[in-house]
């Protein structure tokens, strides 16, 4: 208390100029129009200015909400996009249709070994089950392996184990989607008939047998070509579209009609007897 009173007295001539100043100013303000609003316009100014940042620091803190909320839109618009019929793009919710899809995050994730997974926070719980398919907003990423309760492990295309039926966008013509171990950028596509037509550049995609994906899900472009001497088809180097060592936001897809198709073709198979 007494530092108080010993700063009032030490400064009480500056204080009391600054008390006059204020109220000189005040009834200049009040007097004349034209400093009066000049007074109104610079405190605006200033008002405006300090919740312009005020603003700008909320949202910085809201992204992460943001983020999530158009994840969310993103898988509405992709269970739109994958149950359409035709060319029409009809509005069906993520649990209708014959396609449903679930977002969800990647929490681990690994792509320096010869057998790759990534770990995502969505399990059992949330209706995940295995040999679901998973995408990013640029394409195939791979499938579910393994489920908990709240998790589950994801074999990517970085993975020896990894296969997937593949077309050419351009002619439709089919190979294996599978990886040799080597780069993270690049899987190949195999078993190509000699007879397509394969252009450096051109896009590879899921192909219509999948039971796992909807068609045309986009995989990569074709960067170089082979001949396997073995075989005597292409085999196709694919520059992925997907950064597989920077994955973030994903989306699960369930075919819920891959039971009922899949026991259908094992009924149609002829046994051996």
């Amino acid at each position: 208390m007494q530092q108080i009173v010993n700063f009032l007295f030490k400064n009480s001539m500056l204080l009391l100029f600054l008390l006059l100043l204020g109220i000189s100013l005040s009834f200049t303000i009040q007097s004349h129009s034209y400093h009066r609003s000049r007074a109104i316009t610079s405190a605006n100014a200033v008002t405006g200015y300090t919740y312009e940042q005020i603003n700008k620091v909320e949202q910085y803190f809201a992204l992460s909400k943001e983020n999530e909320k158009l994840a969310m839109e993103n898988a509405l618009l992709k269970s739109m996009l994958y149950n359409k019929k035709d060319t029409v793009l009809t509005a069906v919710p993520p649990s209708l249709g014959m396609y449903k899809v679930v977002q969800s995050k990647v929490i681990a994730n690994s792509y320096s070994r010869q057998e790759n997974y990534i770990t995502i926070n969505n399990g059992a719980n949330s209706g995940i089950k295995e040999d679901m398919g998973v995408v990013s907003s640029l394409g195939v990423i791979g499938y579910i392996e393994k489920t908990s309760a709240g998790y589950a492990t994801v074999i990517t295309v970085l993975n020896r184990k990894f296969k997937l039926g593949a077309k050419i966008k351009k002619n439709n013509h089919f190979g294996t989607l599978t990886w040799n171990g080597k780069s993270t950028g690049f899987a190949q596509l195999i078993d190509v008939p000699r007879l397509a037509t394969v252009v450096k550049g051109d896009t590879i995609v899921t192909g219509s047998e999948s039971t796992i994906f909807p068609e045309n899900i986009p995989i990569g472009t074709i960067e170089k070509v082979y001949i396997d001497k073995k075989t005597n088809y292409y085999t196709l180097d694919i520059r992925l579209f997907n950064d597989m060592t920077s994955l973030g936001n994903v989306y699960i897809i369930e075919n819920k009609d891959r039971t009922e198709i899949e026991q259908l073709q094992q009924a149609t198979v002829p046994t051996n007897e």
